[in-house]
């Protein structure tokens, strides 16, 4: 039965890795733009003055114009690097990151790093996802880093997983280890799935 599960996680992450890669550079660009706007309306409405986000690679749905400009209105932003481990340290963004390929070539921020626990005080988290069904269950690319980070948080604020509007689906396989999320940012829309989330 677990087999079959993952078999079909990998079979659904291979098609929407397949359906970014064939997005246009417009596409992309109206895409971040229309992200950004709703990330920032987001922490408006949570009234976050702390919050974590990720670094999006280049065929997610980007997420740097966002950061960018939360860091210059004075909003903290914890930004993750991947541990061979499994689980997540943070950096604070600054207003001039420098970017490396971090563990599995994923950018991550070089400055200061914190430990696993400094998440704890955000009062939102913007993460990746490769799909969210309309249950709030998130599929991510396979790791389980954002998972385990959620699955042990004491208090875990809203989360909410950025992705395209082709991602948002009516049910996904589902693991034991799979955590759900509060919702999702589109660039058409925000969607809230999963309010209760413990």
């Amino acid at each position: 039965m677990a087999n079959d599960v993952e078999h079909e996680k990998r079979a659904l992450r291979a098609e929407l890795r397949e359906r970014r890669q064939l997005l246009s550079e417009s596409q992309r660009q109206d895409a971040s733009s229309a992200i950004a706007r709703r990330l920032d309306d987001l922490v408006a409405s949570v009234g976050a003055r702390s919050i974590s986000c990720f670094l999006s690679t280049s065929t997610e749905p980007d997420t740097r114009e966002f950061v960018s400009a939360a860091v210059r209105r004075g909003i903290r932003v914890l930004l993750p690097v991947t541990r061979s481990d499994g689980l997540l340290d943070w950096a604070v963004a600054t207003d001039d990151d420098e970017i490396a390929a971090g563990l599995f070539g994923l950018p991550e921020p070089t400055g200061e790093v914190l430990g696993p626990i400094a998440v704890n005080d955000v009062d939102l988290m913007i993460i990746p996802a490769a799909a969210v069904d309309r249950t709030g269950m998130r599929m991510g690319w396979g790791r389980g880093y954002f998972d385990k980070t959620i699955g042990s948080m004491e208090r875990c604020p809203p989360v909410y997983a950025v992705i395209y509007d082709s991602e948002v689906l009516d049910v996904l396989p589902r693991e034991v280890h799979d955590q759900p999320v509060t919702g999702v940012v589109t660039p058409t829309q925000t969607l809230l799935l999963s309010p209760t989330r413990r």
